[in-house]
Parts: structure tokens; C-alpha cells; sequence
């Protein structure tokens, strides 16, 4: 059937009623992870599916966001003036609502490829409906699962006259989801895909930017403009600086760079601006850390500690943060061009992106050119800003206003007149990332919005099969990927390196297997790069401290098999093609000392290391006092701050959280008792009234509230906060 696209909506329940028109009442709807879902579309359409049981709901999708919530009055004291701050109106999910009370309707059912990390390993409907795929696989197995409505939050804009849109923070499957969809619909298949526009959404160009005739239905009123989902800055602890460290000594110069959010990526980036902006005091640092002595060969062989000249190409999944942080001070830099022969050149020091003669010979030598050059020929060389702007091609001329040359380079004339009137400044189209989505503090979400159009260009955000593998115009990734390091975070690792990420060895999901895969697989692909797994050595629940380095585990993200650097805050595993032996005494020396002897013993029953093997000497004491003794005085130097990429929450949220923290897990440990905090707390320091200010309790009119004030007081004297 012939139709107009798109049809334009100021109403989301007329848009609604088109899409259950057209597709009927047996609804998949697929729509993005994380920021990329038009929330209030996506109620409207749950809310008919719970009026009417003849309905069915699918929905495919991850990372579905929710505002945090308090499971205490304390809690909610503190969290409710931060959440309604930086959460603002984003609207919450209804459907996650009845998930977490488990009265999802019997005519609907969530699919996710990645769930919160942590946030559903009670939740039954969300364990039985995880579905486990490489990031790369998503976009096969949507269509597997039937898709016919695909739905997406939009930015938009108006170039050269029109209205244009940008999949902004999620290009990653709906490209290729998208074409999938006009294929299904061109064979026949009743579909419908809709756009949602969100005003404050970042316009994000490259291959992000797409027309509204693909299109079925775009919503678009200033009404829907919610605030975008902005997880707030998490603080930085020791641990994370040691790792983050070490993970910045093996990034050389000129090379690419794969991270992820959270409190190692940000420890990544703080340890690269540090070795950008204070080398001096970085390489000290290395060596006072006892870095250089214990891992100095591999940080040579892979890495550097010098300042970045060349700067880095970012090639990551997730847009983070921390890339625009890195923009600014200087490090992400390096350009990539989507042309073989001029990256080639340029990784060949055979030209630089300043546009000279000699430029125009290395593409006719190279062959990317020919020497006579056709129409063809001439559009290449305009587009990337070798020919400069105005210039036209007509009969094998260079038409330059009311003069003309002859196209003919191998002519010694023509060669020279052409190289001194028509000749451009710098190459163009050049990107400094590539980028499938991302996600946020609001500070990340004004830095994009702020950038002029020039800079917002250069992180092309796109497709995640671009990123995340190299099938598919293997020569130029391969090109652009040079030195690439990509870093991710697993959970445990066993002696063998074997690592596990996204779920428990009881089967239930954690989180999900995303892109790590991929990029594991893809640096063991390209001859220069490294496949890095940060991992703390150790985990605390409830003041049990247990070892991450384990001699075997129930479950593996990735195989040893693919073993390649294991990065922990002790230091730096290199087992890429070693034997099991050589593995397990890498990997010993990074495990927190508590633990070693207890794991070397496993390792020696089972016959995988010598029966006289011994951890060297200078590994023996990998504990976390020794990591903050050495820290220490950095830090009162102004060194590894706790928020080294900004904060979001104000300096007496900060100290509370970290205090009520450290009181409820004392309560757990039973080293307090609500008994004891009644009788020590008899009465209030001046200093605690700002924070009792800040949780409405200066002024207790209960004998509750008089408790939970006396708590609060409690936590903060012996927090080690104030």
C-alpha cells in the first residue's frame, strides 16, 4: 500500500492508534538501549496493552533507565532532592515498575540484551527473558524475534533549508534494524517505524543524520522534551586509580583508544590527562608505585609514558564522557579518513592533513588519483579539502571563476598551475571518533550541545558493526584501529584467564556480554593492538572481603583461549600466547597477596604450575593498605581526586553517602548497634548541622526522627568524612 512519509504527530496517542492501525494488535516492538527510547511512547503503549488482554506487547530492547529509588528513610532523605535535581521530569517506565513488583501483565514480555548491571538478579521475568548476544548480533536477533515496530527518540535540525534528523545517542542497531525494516515492508510486511523528537537531545552528525522519509510517523512537540536520563559521577577509589594507572601506561601515542563509563574508565582518563598535563609528575608517580620496575618491559614493548604529540583516535562503543574530557586536554586528536589511500599515506608519514604539492604526487604514485584527472577524480579531491571550494570539472578542465587548467597533472604546466591556484589548506572530513552510543552526566550532554557544529563533526557517531568488528571494510578499519587498545571491565578471572563479565556462575545474568566479545576477538585480530580486562583483585559484601582471582569459575565471558592483558591495581598480566604455567605466575603477581598462597596451592594440586614455584618477593605484598600508603601523599599534593571528571553531587551529599555507607555496612559486619549509636551520640557537633540540614533533620520532632538524627551524627563522626 502507498503511503506518505513520514505522517507528522503533536499527539502521541494518535500516533499510537496508527501504529495498532497498521501492524494489529500482536505488537514486537524493538527500540534502543539506554538514552535512545522515547519514553512516553513507549507508556502509551503499554497502558493500551494493560487495558486490553487481547493485545500482545514485546518489547526488545536494553538498558531500560529508572530513577533511582530509597529503600529506607534515610535513603529517601538523601535521594530524593538529588533525584529530583538531576532527574528532573524524565518520565520512568512503567513497565519497569510492575517488573520490580512482579505484576507484569500476562500479555506482555521484556527481552533485553543487557540489563542494568546488577539491578535485576532477583527479578524472575528479567532473568528468563535475557537474551544473550554480541552487541554486533543484536540487529539479526531482533529481526529473529519478529520486529515490526521499530521506535527511536530523535534530535533534529534544519540544513540547507530542510528539516533533517540525527539518531544522535543511538545509531549503534537502528541502522541496520532500519534497513531491515524498509526491506520487510517493501516485501510486503506490515511494519512501523517511529521517531520520537527530543529536543534536547544532542544533534550528533556523521552517520547519525537520516531523513524523515524513513520514517513512517515522527512525533514531534516541545511537550515531550523530558530531561535526558544523566547517571551522576561516581567517585574514584584507590583501586580504580592503580588500575586506571597502569591501563595508561600500555596507550602509546597515535594510537586508538576503546573505553567504558564508570569509575575505571574515568580513572583511565584522569591517568592520561595526568601523563598529558603533569608528565613530570606522572612518570614519578610510576616509579614511586614501583610501576616501571615490575612491568617496565611490557610498558615499552606496548605502551609509553611520554606526552601524546600524534594524540589518539577513539574507537568505542559508548561515546563516554571521559572522551570529550580527553578532546579538551589534547589526547583524542588523531583523524581518521574514510579513504584507504589517504589513511594509508598518512600512517606512512608519506603526507600530513596539511594540503601541499606533494600530496597531489603521493595520491598519483599511490595510484588513488590518476594522473589525468577525471570527474571522479576531481570530486574525490574536493571532498576532502585537497581542491579547494568553488572549483568545478567540465571536458578534463579545472574550472577556478573565469580561469581554467587542464586536469592533466602529468603535464609539468598544468601540474604547477593547478598546485598554485587551486590547491586547498587542510584535509577535510576527517574524525577524531567513532562512536555507536552514549550516555551521560548532564555535563556531558551541555559539552555536546555547546560545541560548535565544526567540533560536534568530528565524533561521528554510527553503526555498532562499525565499531565493534572489522568484517566489513576490513582494510580501512584496519588502517584507522592502529595501536589500538581496547579496555573493558570483567568481574572475576581465573588463574587460566579465562574471564567472566556479564553474569554468575549460578547462570543469572548480572549484566550482559555487550561489546566485550567483539573487541577481545578484534585485538587479537589486528597485529598491533591489545585486548585489556581491568579487574579488581577483591570484592567486599557485607565486610566479607573475597578474592577475583579465582582457580576456576562457573561461568566465562571470555575464553582462555582469548586470554590477551589482565589489568588489576596490583599491576599488569601480559598472557597473550603464553603457556598456562607462565599465566598463572603472571596473573599471581597481581593478586591481592591475602589470596595468592591459598590460589598457588590449588594451582599446584591440579599440576598447572611447578611444585617449587614461588610469587617473587616484590609481589608479596600486593594488600590495599600499602596501595594507600603510597597513594597518600599524592593526594595531599591534589592528585587522584575522587572526581577527577566533575561531580554532580554537592560536597555534603558526597560526605553523607560515603558515611551512611560505611555505617550501613558496619551495621551488617555487626561492629554497631542501633543501641550503641542511642547511647554515644548524646549530643549534636556544630559541625553535623549542614548535613542535618541537608536531610531536614536540625530540627527532629519524632522519637524517629530524633533516631535518625543521632544516626546520621553517628556516621558522620566515624565515617572518616568530616
Amino acid at each position: 500500500m502507498e503511503y506518505n512519509r513520514p505522517v507528522y504527530y503533536d499527539e502521541i496517542e494518535r500516533c499510537v492508534d496508527a501504529i495498532f492501525e497498521r501492524v494489529g494488535k500482536d505488537v514486537v516492538l524493538g527500540t534502543p538501549l539506554a538514552l535512545g527510547k522515547p519514553n512516553q511512547l513507549i507508556n502509551e503503549i503499554y497502558k493500551r496493552v494493560k487495558e486490553d488482554p487481547t493485545i500482545s506487547l514485546k518489547i526488545i530492547t536494553a538498558l531500560s533507565l529508572e530513577r533511582p529509588t530509597a529503600s529506607s528513610e534515610l535513603e529517601r532523605r538523601i535521594m530524593e532532592p538529588l533525584v529530583e535535581r538531576i532527574f528532573a521530569d524524565f518520565p520512568d517506565f512503567e513497565y519497569l515498575k510492575d517488573l520490580r513488583k512482579n505484576q507484569l501483565p500476562q500479555n506482555f514480555e521484556l527481552i533485553e540484551f543487557y540489563n542494568k548491571s546488577g539491578g535485576f538478579l532477583n527479578a524472575p521475568h528479567a532473568q528468563q527473558n535475557y537474551i544473550s548476544s554480541n552487541y554486533t548480533h543484536v540487529s539479526r536477533d531482533i529481526f529473529s524475534l519478529g520486529i515490526n515496530v521499530a521506535a527511536q527518540l530523535l534530535a533534529k535540525d534544519t540544513i540547507d533549508g530542510k528539516p533533517v534528523y540525527s539518531m544522535s545517542c543511538n545509531p549503534d542497531t537502528p541502522i541496520e534494524v532500519g534497513e531491515g525494516m524498509l526491506k520487510q515492508a517493501e516485501a510486503g510486511t506490515k511494519n512501523f517505524i517511529v521517531g520520537q523528537i527530543n529536543n534536547n537531545l544532542p544533534f550528533m552528525y556523521g552517520d547519525a543524520i537520516i531523513e524523515g522519509n524513513q520514517f513512517d510517523a515522527i512525533i514531534d512537540n516541545p511537550k515531550y522534551d523530558f530531561t535526558l536520563f544523566a547517571p551522576p559521577k561516581v567517585s574514584v577509589a584507590t583501586d580504580d586509580y592503580m588500575i586506571g594507572l597502569h591501563a595508561s601506561t600500555l596507550i602509546q601515542d597515535g594510537g586508538t583508544l576503546q573505553i567504558g563509563i564508570g569509575s575505571l574508565g574515568d580513572a583511565i582518563c584522569a591517568g592520561l590527562q595526568m601523563r598529558q598535563d603533569n608528565n613530570d609528575v606522572y612518570n614519578e608517580s610510576i616509579r614511586d608505585f614501583g610501576i616501571q620496575d615490575s612491568f617496565g618491559d611490557v610498558i615499552e614493548q606496548w605502551g609509553g609514558t611520554d606526552r601524546f604529540e600524534e594524540g589518539l583516535y577513539g574507537s568505542s562503543e559508548m561515546l563516554v564522557d571521559g572522551f570529550i574530557h580527553l578532546y579538551k586536554s589534547g589526547i583524542i586528536k588523531r583523524k581518521v579518513y574514510d579513504s584507504i589511500p589517504i589513511q594509508k599515506l598518512l600512517n606512512n608519514k608519506k603526507i600530513t592533513e596539511t594540503v601541499t604539492p606533494q600530496m597531489l604526487s603521493a595520491l598519483m604514485e599511490h595510484q588513488a588519483i590518476e594522473g589525468r584527472l577525471t570527474e571522479n577524480n576531481f570530486e574525490f579531491l574536493k571532498h576532502y579539502g585537497i581542491l579547494k571550494e568553488g572549483l568545478t570539472y567540465r571536458d578534463g578542465e579545472i574550472i577556478n571563476g573565469s580561469r581554467s587548467y587542464s586536469a592533466d597533472l602529468c603535464d609539468e604546466t598544468a601540474f604547477e598551475k593547478v598546485t598554485a591556484e587551486c590547491l586547498g589548506k587542510e584535509l577535510k572530513h576527517g574524525v577524531v571518533m567513532h562512536g555507536a552510543f552514549f550516555i551521560g552526566p548532564k555535563a556531558f550532554y551541555d559539552a555536546l550541545n555547546d560545541m560548535p557544529e565544526e567540533e560536534r563533526r568530528l565524533f561521528n557517531m554510527t553503526s555498532v558493526k562499525y565499531v565493534n568488528q572489522l568484517y566489513g571494510g576490513e582494510e580501512i578499519k584496519t588502517l584507522q584501529r592502529r595501536k589500538a587498545r581496547f579496555i573493558n571491565a570483567g568481574m572475576k578471572v581465573n588463574l587460566l584467564g579465562a574471564v567472566a563479565s556479564d553474569a554468575l556462575e549460578d547462570g543469572r545474568v548480572v549484566s550482559g556480554v555487550g561489546g566485550q566479545y567483539n573487541f577481545v576477538c578484534m585485538a587479537h585480530e589486528l597485529k598491533d593492538a591489545r585486548g585489556i580486562l581491568m579487574i579488581k583483585s577483591t570484592r567486599t559484601k557485607e565486610g566479607k572481603v573475597s578474592s577475583n582471582v579465582v582457580f576456576n569459575y562457573g561461568h566465562t565471558t571470555i575464553p582462555r583461549h582469548l586470554r590477551d592483558m589482565v589489568v588489576t591495581e596490583y599491576g599488569i598480566a601480559d598472557i597473550k600466547g603464553q603457556t598456562d604455567s607462565t599465566v598463572i605466575a603472571r596473573i599471581l603477581n597481581v593478586t591481592d597477596s591475602r589470596f595468592q598462597e591459598g590460589l598457588l596451592r590449588e594451582a599446584k594440586k591440579h599440576k598447572k604450575i611447578a611444585t617449587n614455584h614461588t610469587i617473587p618477593e616484590r609481589f608479596r605484598n600486593n594488600t590495599p593498605t600499602k596501595l594507600e600508603k603510597m597513594i597518600a601523599p599524592y593526594k595531599k599534593k591534589g592528585y587522584f581526586d575522587p572526581f577527577p571528571l566533575g561531580k554532580d553531587l554537592t560536597d555534603e551529599e558526597i560526605v553523607l553517602i560515603g558515611s551512611l555507607r560505611k555505617f550501613k555496612n558496619d551495621l551488617a559486619r555487626k561492629k554497631v548497634s542501633l543501641g550503641k549509636v542511642g547511647r554515644t551520640i548524646t549530643s549534636i557537633p556544630p559541625e553535623t548541622i549542614p548535613y542535618l540540614q541537608r536531610m531536614e533533620l536540625d530540627k527532629p520532632a519524632t522519637l524517629k526522627e530524633k533516631m535518625l538524627q543521632k544516626t546520621v551524627v553517628y556516621a558522620l563522626l566515624n565515617g572518616g568524612k568530616l
